[in-house]
Parts: structure tokens; sequence; C-alpha cells
């Protein structure tokens, strides 16, 4: 199966967190259902073109948060997550982005009127390239 995570080497982030924190968002946005078998970890990080090693700790760091569970000969299975923790992390990654949004802001001397118009305009931006993306 594949498994629509991207990493990029020139990101400051080490590569585990990037899969990570993609995969755990696919979990909990329910781009990945319940019980859906996650490829092995071998065929997961020759498709990433990187080690087995980072792609089993972020097997294991998923499976200690519950978001996956291992069976031993038949593989890793995303696990039923609560509609709760769903939300939760939805409104934990929002408020994630735009906290980095407002520092860079900070840091460029941006006024509250100029982000909040930046805002509005990416937005918008962005719902009208949804909308004819829908179409």
């Amino acid at each position: 199966m594949w498994i629509p995570v991207h990493i990029d080497e020139n990101r400051p982030e080490p590569l585990y967190h990037q899969i990570e924190s993609q995969l755990r968002g696919l979990i909990l946005g329910g781009q990945l259902a319940e019980g859906t078998l996650l490829p092995s970890i071998r065929e997961f990080a020759a498709s990433l073109k990187c080690s087995v090693i980072t792609v089993r700790r972020v097997y294991q760091d998923l499976e200690n948060e519950g978001l996956l569970r291992t069976r031993q000969g038949t593989g890793t299975f995303v696990s039923r997550v609560d509609p709760e923790q769903r939300q939760g992390h939805r409104f934990e990654r929002v408020v994630e982005a735009f906290e980095k949004a407002v520092e860079t802001g900070l840091q460029l001397q941006c006024t509250p009127g100029e982000m909040e118009a930046i805002l509005r305009e990416v937005m918008d931006r962005q719902l009208a390239q949804r909308e004819g993306d829908s179409r």
C-alpha cells in the first residue's frame, strides 16, 4: 500500500520526525482508517529511500501513542482513534501552524493588522484553489 508521506532532506527536522508527524496526521485526520494495513518497515523505508531504523522508530513511537498496533507475523495496522483525540489533533496542528506564522510575522515586524490581512488573503487563495480542484 502506498502511503502519501514525503520527506525533504533539506528541512531542518529529522527524517523520522517528518515521517512520524505526517503519518500521525493521516491517521488522526481520518485518511488512514482503523484496520488499515501499513507497509512493512522494509517496504516503507524502501519507498521513502530512508533507513529501516528510521521507519522502525516511527512505527514504535506511534504504537506507543496507541495509533498503531503490530501483530507478529501479520503486520502493522492503524488502531481505532476516538473522535475527541481526532478533534484535539486537528486543533493542535492548526494552532502550531498559526504560532509559527505569527512568530515569523513578528520577527519580520509585521503589525497584527498586516498579519490578519495576510491570513485572509492566504485563506481566500487556498479556498479558491480547493474549489477549482473539486470541479
